[in-house]
């Protein structure tokens, strides 16, 4: 009788490991609501993510891209930050474009209780945005072609100085 009983609890708890192991991870679209977040925010790339216990994570996309919202957006193969309720923090891998510099986002929040608004921080400055255009997961694309011919001749400028949009950091003024 004994014997039975330790078969079924090892059958019981093989079982269970089983099913752990089988059960999909979560979408990282499906996690930024959690957070009072849009699912817009990252790409349609995603490959792969990492989520700590005190909010820290890791994103994996399949390769850098841009993605035009009210400003262009260019988002590193690996993003990096701190999750909490409504807001990313030390954020690393995501920039966006005013001009032709390029300037890292260092924080997103949203308003709580939610509104229409989401805030970037970007260095000093904090730039609300309607909330809307982060609400849908968009297509990334690989470069920064555009079909405007005006858009056109600033991202040739940008991209004679370097293969890779100009960072602040590294903008030189004469």
């Amino acid at each position: 009788m004994a014997k039975r009983s330790s078969h079924a609890l090892v059958i019981a708890v093989i079982a269970l490991f089983w099913a752990r192991a089988c059960t999909a991870k979560e979408s990282v679209y499906d996690v930024l609501p959690k957070f009072g977040l849009p699912s817009g925010l990252l790409p349609d790339t995603v490959t792969d993510y990492t989520l700590d216990e005190d909010g820290q994570f890791v994103v994996v996309l399949a390769k850098p891209c841009y993605i035009q919202f009210e400003y262009l957006v260019y988002y590193d193969k690996k993003i990096t930050g701190k999750l909490s309720y409504g807001s990313i923090t030390n954020l690393k891998g995501i920039e966006v474009q005013r001009l032709l510099l390029w300037f890292n986002v260092d924080e997103i929040r949203v308003d709580l209780p939610p509104s229409n608004s989401i805030y970037f921080q970007v260095g000093i400055i904090n730039k609300k945005l309607n909330v809307d255009q982060f609400k849908t997961v968009h297509s990334c694309r690989k470069s920064l072609s555009s079909s405007s011919p005006c858009a056109q001749r600033r991202i040739k400028e940008t991209t004679l100085v370097s293969s890779r949009p100009l960072k602040a950091k590294e903008h030189r003024m004469f």
